[in-house]
């Protein structure tokens, strides 16, 4: 991105003093803001802003943040949208639906303005260090390619979210190679981002269900790998 382009950041949170202590912090950081007080028209904004990073909060009235992430996945122009979860609630069900349905990060509340400008610039250090990488991998009958986060499969094309994309990418960037969980999370979803090592089961079942089962084997006790023979 442009060092003169402004990164766009859209908040959806129902509490004001949360939205105004983090919309001035992010002015001041020289973000472009905007906000939306609920999830319902936290989707319709993001559609019409297009922010380059969401701070979404999950306990919201009319839809919360789990449903309103899911939606704003669905959205190809919103595919490169960094989303970053903002709680209360520490449970482990919430941290779990909150990555299945596509999260870059979650935070919990009281959020520390500094700790989350700190958290914003790591993703896109991570996303900066990846476009470095090649662009496109020719192995077996796929060819995934990063410049448009799709897969083609003997012809058919695929698009997988964004965090199943990297999973497959990576394992398939190295094949034959077995890691475990803790690997895969901290080369895809990265080291400062706490994410729970089910959540790299998941995004390897949903990867299997549109890729087919002949791809990522799975090492019992070890973790996963990307089959070659």
């Amino acid at each position: 991105m442009s060092e003169k382009q402004k990164v766009k950041v859209l908040v959806v949170d129902d509490e004001p003093d949360i939205v105004e202590i983090l919309s001035y912090n992010l002015n001041k950081e020289g973000y472009e803001v905007a906000s939306a007080e609920d999830g319902i028209k936290g989707v319709k904004l993001a559609a019409k802003f297009q922010p380059d990073v969401i701070l979404l909060d999950i306990m919201m009235p009319n839809q919360d943040g789990v449903e309103t992430c899911r939606q704003i996945r669905e959205n190809p122009d919103l595919k490169n949208t960094f989303i970053i979860f903002l709680t209360a609630r520490s449970e482990e069900y919430s941290e779990v639906a909150a990555f299945d349905v596509g999260a870059d990060d979650y935070i919990t509340k009281p959020i520390k303005p500094r700790a989350l400008m700190s958290r914003i610039a790591a993703l896109f250090r991570r996303e900066s260090k990846k476009e470095q990488e090649l662009t496109q991998i020719k192995i077996k009958d796929l060819t995934i390619d990063r410049t448009s986060y799709t897969i083609d499969k003997s012809g058919k094309t695929i698009i997988l979210p964004k965090k199943e994309f990297e999973l497959l990418y990576f394992l398939a960037k190295n094949p034959n190679m077995v890691f475990s969980r803790d690997e895969l999370l901290q080369n895809i979803w990265g080291a400062d981002v706490f994410v729970l090592a089910r959540t790299v089961d998941v995004h390897i079942r949903k990867v299997r269900e549109k890729i087919g089962d002949d791809y990522i084997t799975t090492v019992k006790g070890v973790g996963y790998k990307f089959e070659l023979n």
